[in-house]
């Protein structure tokens, strides 16, 4: 709904399931802490610098990883090295959402950054969790926004989706005020339809 019509180029770099295009967190895989032992992470070309980075290392590892964060469970990561924010579109009870710029290719997406210091018990991470999870399995249903990348870091959790640019569904009823019953059913259908 809401006009997401927006479809990935042929070359586009985010795919489901797959940690490819620049970083792990371009790639959706999302499981509970407890499905499966942890992978070691894919060497990324985003690193976020703490005080404790200043001093030397002396341990033997050529690089180190980040910290993983504590909602999706994989290493932390900048969505700022990828990704330039704009305007805010709307607000939420965890969050913001942002329109968002991709850097290297230009193209917008809807970014929905949820304050990690809102999430104040565990059922709060697992609705995050959650949220995730089906969006991700949902990806690729034409009337379902798309997700196309989830990156943790020390403020946020954010989700980066295609850009829904016709506003809401409500306001359009509203404006136009009377539906014919085939335009009616034909709404109601793409609704349901999953």
């Amino acid at each position: 709904m809401g006009n997401c019509n927006s479809q990935p180029s042929a070359d586009s770099q985010f795919r489901p399931g797959t940690n490819t295009g620049g970083g792990p967190n371009h790639g959706i895989n999302v499981l509970p802490a407890d499905a499966s032992a942890p992978r070691p992470p894919k060497p990324s070309t985003h690193h976020n610098l703490s005080s404790s980075s200043a001093a030397p290392n002396h341990h033997t590892a050529p690089s180190a990883t980040p910290p993983i964060g504590r909602v999706l469970g994989r290493p932390m990561e900048d969505v700022r090295s990828t990704y330039v924010f704009g305007r805010e579109l709307g607000r939420g009870q965890f969050g913001v959402t942002y329109l968002v710029t991709h850097k290297e290719t230009n193209h917008q997406f809807a970014c929905k950054s949820i304050a990690t210091r809102k999430l104040i018990n565990r059922d709060d991470i697992e609705d995050v969790r959650r949220e995730v999870q089906i969006m991700y399995h949902l990806t690729g249903h034409r009337n379902i926004v798309e997700l196309k990348g989830a990156y943790e870091d020390r403020h946020s959790v954010n989700l980066i989706m295609e850009l829904c640019a016709g506003g809401e569904l409500f306001d359009r009823i509203i404006a136009k005020g009377h539906y014919s019953e085939r335009e009616a059913a034909n709404l109601c259908r793409q609704i349901v339809t999953v």
